[in-house]
């Protein structure tokens, strides 16, 4: 296992130190290290429920015979990024994503990774982390938001974009918008559309690197 080079071997003791030193048990050194790369953020509604999704990955990895270890990698919502300097910073992000990933999984020489993304930026730059990690690994992600509702009609992000446009062009009143855009997203997940978040994560399950 690659795991190995932090367990095995007299050399090995300050590494065993520091892992007993994380609550592992001797028993627990003869098992892969999986890290379970999450991605939670309270500023990103795709991301806000995630810690859920990790508590079950690690679960499972339990189960199925190895030692979960869960890591922090950063997320920027593109949609409250957007139509500010903010924007600048989105692209840039999935860089530092697959870097950090690639550091981690290295420097503690897991044996196989669980990556839990959701939105934009975040889901390619994790897999180019797995791309350059060539290591076992399996793609968990958050999924879309549902839709919201007024007046009996189906709302998503893409009709709080419009309701602006009305506002501009006169067809729709500033309250009115203000009531549309306080129920169109109603909770966590990718935002509702076709937009990049929802994008990527059936590219990944078309790639076989996510699960359905």
């Amino acid at each position: 296992m690659k795991s190995d080079a932090i367990k095995r071997g007299i050399e090995r003791a300050p590494h065993r130190s520091l892992l007993y030193a994380l609550g592992c048990r001797t028993e627990e050194l003869d098992k892969p290290f999986i890290g379970i790369i999450n991605s939670f953020s309270e500023i990103v509604p795709g991301h806000i429920h995630l810690r859920g999704i990790a508590e079950a990955a690690k679960a499972g990895v339990r189960e199925a015979g190895g030692v979960p270890f869960e890591v922090n990698t950063i997320a920027v919502c593109d949609g409250i990024a957007m139509n500010h300097a903010g924007m600048k910073y989105s692209l840039p992000s999935r860089e530092l994503i697959a870097d950090s990933v690639e550091t981690v999984a290295e420097a503690h020489a897991f044996d196989a990774l669980v990556f839990i993304p959701n939105c934009d930026k975040v889901i390619p730059g994790m897999l180019m982390a797995a791309v350059r990690l060539n290591l076992p690994a399996v793609f968990v992600s958050g999924g879309p938001m549902l839709a919201g509702h007024l007046n009996g009609q189906k709302l998503d992000l893409n009709s709080v974009f419009e309701g602006v446009g009305k506002v501009a062009a006169g067809q729709l009143h500033e309250q009115e918008l203000a009531s549309l855009e306080e129920v169109a997203c109603p909770g966590c997940g990718s935002c509702a559309g076709m937009f990049t978040a929802n994008t990527m994560n059936c590219l990944t399950e078309a790639l076989g690197m996510g699960l359905p």
